[in-house]
């Protein structure tokens, strides 16, 4: 397992122990004390938040110049103008982890002028640690992984709990709630493409990106366009990502669907 990017050890390290501390609760049935809603569909719990006190303590020890993008804390000041940047989900997948599901994972990234370097996501309750690095490949548990090669859309696997209208051709694989671990399902062969039309903001893929990435999928916005994070709006207009055989027809598939959302964004 190469690992040339001296930043990548620590950071692994850092995930892990953020996991370990996570676990505790979920593993032990700890009762969470405080549990509330940001917004409609958005829990948050006392974990999130300790685990969040945890990696931005240590990682911006790691590197003090980066900047902090987080789902759970504020964001630095001059973010968006920095060249490094932390973007990290204390718990993707927070409602699997309330519920006591496995669906969940610590996700950590780096990013550096504008591109994910260094992708990490923990998913203890899972015994599954994921990592990816620029032009190292991407790993689960010491494996390297190589998304699979679906040729069409139809039979394409996804993640999700149902299909409806044009989407009844694809097959339903089980769906973690973190969508993170989504994404990665692509790289290890485990899904064929991946799609969110609402996706929130980046914290929520960063990570997920680069792993699927090293793995050989294409990820895009649901338009086909190419992301970019730490931008000053954290937000982007979905995300898609596929097996290189069907990016572009699923891209094609959800095109009006993502333009009606569009316009919804800008009434």
């Amino acid at each position: 397992m190469p690992a040339s990017d001296p930043r990548l050890a620590p950071i692994i390290d850092i995930a892990k122990d953020a996991a370990h501390a996570a676990m505790g609760y979920w593993a032990l049935g700890k009762r969470v004390e405080k549990q509330w809603e940001k917004e409609p569909g958005h829990p948050v719990s006392e974990t999130d938040l300790m685990v969040d006190a945890l990696l931005r303590e240590r990682l911006s020890a790691l590197i003090p110049e980066a900047a902090w993008l987080s789902e759970e804390s504020a964001a630095s000041p001059g973010r968006a103008e920095k060249r490094f940047a932390w973007v990290v989900d204390p718990i993707d997948g927070t409602r699997d982890f309330i519920r006591g599901r496995p669906g969940w994972a610590v996700s950590v990234a780096l990013v550096e002028d504008g591109e994910v370097a260094i992708g990490i996501l923990a998913a203890p309750a899972r015994n599954e640690l994921w990592w990816a690095a620029r032009g190292e490949g991407a790993w689960r548990n010491g494996v390297r992984l190589r998304c699979g090669s679906h040729p069409t859309l139809s039979k394409a696997r996804v993640p999700a709990d149902h299909l409806r209208g044009i989407d009844i051709d694809y097959v339903l694989v089980p769906k973690p709630n973190s969508i993170a671990l989504r994404i990665a399902m692509v790289a290890a062969d485990e899904a064929d493409a991946v799609a969110s039309i609402r996706w929130g903001a980046e914290w929520d893929i960063a990570a997920a990106c680069i792993i699927a990435r090293e793995a050989g999928a294409i990820v895009t916005d649901v338009l086909g366009r190419p992301l970019r994070f730490n931008r000053p709006d954290p937000r982007a207009l979905g995300i898609l990502c596929a097996v290189p055989q069907i990016h572009a027809a699923g891209v094609a598939r959800l095109h009006d669907r993502a333009v009606a959302v569009l316009g919804e964004g800008q009434s």
